[in-house]
């Protein structure tokens, strides 16, 4: 797994994706239901971790993207994971993890790992479709499996994995003037660039970034 050598918060902003926000009528649950069923040309985004993973041996995995339909707007429902966890310790990051024999497909991966994580049971959550994979620096090839929620729920997170369940509302993570490119250095070298979106107390980036930045041209699309 690759070390970082600088707390990735703290990297200047190199400037801000700028696209426009998809429009508000794009992200009700009625919307977001037709867009899945469609099938229109777009062009996924690679980040820079995945064309480093290429070609390498990667354990398969998905995550869950559960799209709360709140009242006054859907949100995005993520996770704060714990800090003593070998890899990814406190990053935002969907509720998910790696294929078991016993999963009949990658959807069932994601339902039983939420669902393991943060208490979401499956009678809550409307799949609606799968994004593109995702290559992660801990070897895993990861496949966001987005899901329409139905509050309310119980959720109760797994003290082991999880420290916080929060939201974020869906029209701030899918309005690209919030997505803000920065640049780490790393060992022997090595300057990768990467998106972050900073939401109150929370910093997402990584590979939860990433998938939502494919979420976000997806629905431009």
């Amino acid at each position: 797994m690759v070390k970082l050598v600088f707390d990735p918060t703290q990297m200047p902003v190199a400037g801000h994706a700028g696209e426009a926000a998809v429009p508000a009528a794009r992200l009700t649950p009625e919307a977001l239901r037709a867009r899945f069923a469609q099938t229109l040309p777009w062009d996924p985004e690679v980040s820079e971790e995945s064309l480093s993973l290429r070609g390498q041996s990667l354990r398969r995995a998905a995550v869950l993207v559960p799209l709360v339909m709140r009242p006054e707007g859907v949100t995005v429902l993520l996770t704060r994971r714990t800090e003593h966890l070998s890899s990814h310790a406190g990053q935002i990051s969907f509720p998910g993890g790696g294929a078991e024999e016993g999963d009949s497909s990658l959807i069932e991966t994601a339902l039983r790992e939420a669902e393991e994580e943060i208490g979401l049971h499956r009678r809550h959550v409307e799949i609606i479709g799968v994004l593109p994979e995702h290559l992660t620096i801990s070897a895993f090839r990861v496949t966001p499996v987005v899901a329409l929620v139905e509050p309310p729920v119980d959720l109760q997170a797994d003290p082991g994995e999880v420290a916080e369940v929060f939201e974020v509302p869906l029209a701030w993570l899918m309005d690209g003037m919030h997505h803000q490119r920065r640049t780490l250095d790393l060992p022997e070298g090595v300057r990768r660039s990467f998106y972050a979106m900073p939401y109150e107390q929370y910093f997402i980036w990584g590979a939860t970034a990433a998938m939502l930045r494919n979420l976000f041209h997806y629905l431009r699309a």
